[in-house]
């Protein structure tokens, strides 16, 4: 087992109680069916349709591994609204005898409070000759847009040896920004990290070596990128733009 896979594998092993939705979610169902997933990569991807729950199992991941709900390093303390499920409370992770030395969880829907946060805890009490600020590129994350603060988050604040937990990265990024990140991801690879990322991006499914689980009402399966709706579906609109929005019944919809 690579010394950089530090999260194995994860089941639900426990009975939930039916009144509480989660146990009604695709995910739940089929992990409980398999036994679980493992984790063979240093890259994994959760792909689906919204609503199979891979967001949901992104954020139990990420409790069960001690970060905040909203997102940020494990010494994340913050709460602006507990919205998150109650998953990781049936959720047992299989770790790596070796524990990541860094490790950072980032939801895209609650980076603007992990950014409030920074600068808040910045302008506290003195941490020395070092700001916190420093650790993320010296520059507010709220002075800069919202793909180039992302980008300098994981260029400056991941530091190699983590465990990064990325809910949907590419809400930030635009396609050339998106193969910016992967570069990053690969030198973090390099540097002994794991990465578990939900995502509906057919760029970012692309990065060598990743292991990709596609979820759907019908079960849990490994795929390659080229199987995926979202590849197959995107490759299909562009190559043929104008025959897919006549099948949608949106060609002329411009004309007066």
């Amino acid at each position: 087992m690579p010394s950089q896979i530090y999260i194995r594998g994860l089941s639900v092993p426990g009975p939930i109680p039916s009144e509480n939705y989660i146990a009604r979610l695709p995910v739940v169902r089929h992990l409980q069916d398999r036994g679980g997933l493992t984790f063979h990569r240093p890259v994994t991807f959760l792909v689906g349709e919204n609503g199979v729950g891979k967001s949901t199992l992104i954020e139990a991941i990420a409790l069960c591994s001690g970060f905040n709900a909203e997102g940020g390093t494990i010494n994340f303390t913050f709460s602006t609204r507990a919205s998150h499920s109650d998953l990781y409370r049936y959720l047992r992770l299989v770790r790596n005898a070796q524990r990541n030395l860094d490790g950072f969880f980032l939801r895209a829907e609650s980076f603007y409070n992990v950014a409030t946060n920074v600068d808040q805890l910045d302008e506290g009490p003195s941490m020395g000759l070092r700001r916190l600020i420093d650790s993320y590129g010296g520059r507010s994350l709220h002075q800069q847009s919202h793909g180039e603060s992302f980008l300098s988050l994981v260029e400056h604040r991941f530091s190699g040896h983590g465990l990064y937990i990325l809910d949907e990265p590419e809400a930030a990024l635009s396609p050339m920004k998106l193969m910016t990140l992967m570069v990053l991801m690969q030198e973090l690879v390099s540097h002994q990290s794991q990465f578990i990322i939900s995502t509906h991006s057919p760029i970012l499914m692309t990065f060598p070596g990743a292991e990709i689980y596609a979820l759907s009402e019908q079960g849990i399966r490994s795929v390659g990128y080229r199987e995926t709706e979202h590849f197959q579906i995107t490759r299909r609109f562009l190559d043929a733009p104008d025959r897919m929005l006549d099948l949608l019944g949106l060609t002329g919809s411009d004309e007066t």
